[in-house]
């Protein structure tokens, strides 16, 4: 137990491991009574193809073989 807490105490006390900032593209929408700030990641696409790839991937299986039966029907 006591290994443990110091295990923890020690993590505590150690300096985040502090990732290079990425370069971001910084865009501002200011109006009379509205100022908007958008920032995009360059990575946003390589992120959104890793998030949304797989799920994307299965319905278009699972159509496929719902598809499958009715196109060999005469």
């Amino acid at each position: 137990m006591n290994q443990r807490k110091d295990t923890y105490r020690a993590a505590l006390q150690r300096e985040p491991d502090v990732a290079p900032p990425r370069h971001r593209k910084v865009t501002q929408l200011r109006t009379r009574y509205v100022r908007v700030t958008i920032e995009l990641d360059p990575d946003l696409p390589r992120d959104l193809t890793r998030w949304v790839g797989p799920p994307v991937s299965a319905l278009l299986r699972a159509g496929a073989a719902v598809l499958r039966p009715l196109r060999s029907t005469p």
